[in-house]
């Protein structure tokens, strides 16, 4: 059972897709957060590297945009044979200060600007339209290559001039006229598009994509879809007003009116808070610890509570199967991209490997994002990597801890209580004859030592009174000096 929940009352307007009851994915859209995947842009070519077969486009953001000499469309049009083309450099293709026309397709990440393709492309409901492409592509999950061959010769029919398109496994059973009929739609706001934009000076935006709710019904097969529930009368409408064509649809689509918020009465916000930490228990009581990089998560399965009923290996291979059911999950809730490594608990027999393996292909088969699964390691890890379209959650949700720095680690009082030493060090041979230093409470004790004795030799060796004052505002890694001068000046800052 799939359920699609919208929370549309707050400017941070989410999605949460629900499997089973569970939640499997969020989408969230933020006006202050510019999701710039699908956007189109005009753009100036700045730079062009032979040596990365890539080229920077200026498209007027904080960072210029990447773009492989694959993702050319004169590359791609090229006649000549695939081995003589894979030895061109990219220069032949593209020269610096060249105006391009542009689509995101990937987000900057870091260090890194925005992924680039010259291929433009508009999704619609059965087909994805590329006014510049120059071929008809169709879906490899078809029936038959028959089916495949006639669908292939309908969108070389449909198209004109340098028009592609891409037709989709819901095509499958329908008409050339439905499929006309997107094609039609699609081509027309090109049109609009490109007649806005063409006159305009790079860099330019000329065409941003649509908000959650036109991505969700251009995006999502609602065949496979039980209910629709949205909390806002103007969104419900428009859901409404979009579906009206579809009777089965309008039948699932539901208005919430009740007082609790939407995501809390379904339990999802509590949901949500699990998904950014870093341990998550499973139902029989193992857990998964999950560490996140830019390009490398690692989750590690541990058998934790759960002691099984049978042998050892029994256990292992029980938990390892309850564990990646729950990893896809994660990966899908958490939008987790690049290289993943999984540490199952260790499996002496390859066909309990085997089943590990197949049972996660199963799971992952209704992830919408490309998934590859390279197999186990030497090491007895697995190995796999899931496209990385836009932030992840953690990232889209969190910042950086101004005390940590991200390491998710801080001194120990001991650790700091050094540190607050060696400062006091520096201070020696000074004129005045107090210091005040602010510490966190914990810290006071360890450095004054038992009955106070290491204080008291500290201030004969540094030749100088040392104040110590507790502060529990003071960041746990942390301490300030906040005072040098008298001693009766410190005591009165105590």
């Amino acid at each position: 059972m799939k359920t699609f929940i919208f929370n549309m009352l707050t400017n941070e307007r989410r999605l949460a897709i629900l499997e089973n009851k569970k939640v499997v994915e969020l989408l969230i859209e933020r006006p202050e957060i510019n999701k710039i995947i699908g956007n189109v842009y005009k753009g100036k070519v700045v730079n062009v590297l032979p040596g990365m077969q890539a080229a920077f486009v200026d498209i007027g953001l904080d960072k210029n945009g990447f773009l492989y000499r694959d993702e050319l469309v004169s590359f791609q049009q090229s006649s000549e044979d695939e081995e003589v083309k894979k030895h061109r450099s990219i220069s032949q293709y593209i020269t610096v200060g060249q105006e391009i026309l542009v689509q995101v397709t990937k987000e900057g990440f870091g260090k890194k600007g925005p992924r680039l393709s010259e291929v433009v492309s508009f999704p619609g409901k059965y087909i994805v339209y590329m006014p510049n492409a120059g071929y008809i592509g169709v879906s490899k999950r078809m029936k038959n290559e028959e089916t495949r061959e006639e669908w292939r010769k309908i969108g070389a029919d449909l198209c004109k001039d340098d028009e592609g398109m891409i037709i989709r496994t819901a095509t499958e059973e329908l008409t050339k006229e439905q499929v006309a009929q997107d094609l039609f739609f699609l081509r027309k706001l090109w049109e609009e598009v490109w007649r806005e934009g063409k006159n305009l000076k790079p860099p330019a935006l000329i065409h941003e994509d649509n908000s959650i709710i036109e991505k969700v019904v251009r995006d999502i097969n609602f065949d496979e879809v039980d209910q629709i529930i949205i909390d806002t009368m103007k969104d419900y409408l428009l859901l409404k007003d979009m579906f009206s064509p579809y009777p089965e649809l309008l039948e699932k689509l539901h208005f919430y009116q009740q007082k609790e918020s939407i995501f809390a009465h379904y339990q999802i916000e509590s949901e949500l808070e699990k998904a950014m930490r870093r341990q998550v228990w499973l139902k029989n009581g193992a857990y998964l610890v999950i560490d996140q990089t830019e390009a490398l998560t690692v989750f590690d399965v541990n058998t934790g509570k759960f002691t099984g009923k049978l042998d050892l290996q029994d256990t292992i291979v029980k938990t390892n199967l309850e564990a990646a059911k729950e990893i896809a999950r994660q990966l899908r809730l958490r939008d987790i991209g690049g290289i993943i490594i999984i540490d199952f608990i260790d499996m002496k027999h390859d066909k309990d490997r085997e089943t590990i393996m197949t049972a996660f292909k199963d799971v992952l088969r209704n992830d919408r994002t490309k998934t590859n699964i390279l197999g186990f390691t030497g090491l007895g890890l697995l190995e796999m990597t899931r496209k990385k379209v836009r932030q992840n959650l953690q990232d889209s949700v969190s910042t950086t801890c101004p005390t940590c720095l991200g390491k998710g680690k801080v001194l120990s009082d001991e650790a700091v209580a050094y540190k607050v030493e060696r400062a006091l060090w520096e201070y020696k041979g000074m004129d005045s004859e107090a210091l005040l230093v602010e510490v966190p409470p914990s810290v006071v004790s360890i450095i004054k030592g038992e009955q106070e004795k290491h204080l008291t030799q500290l201030e004969e060796v540094l030749n100088y009174r040392i104040f110590l004052k507790p502060n529990p505002w003071v960041a746990p890694n942390d301490f300030a000096v906040r005072f040098i001068g008298t001693v009766e000046e410190a005591e009165l800052r105590m």
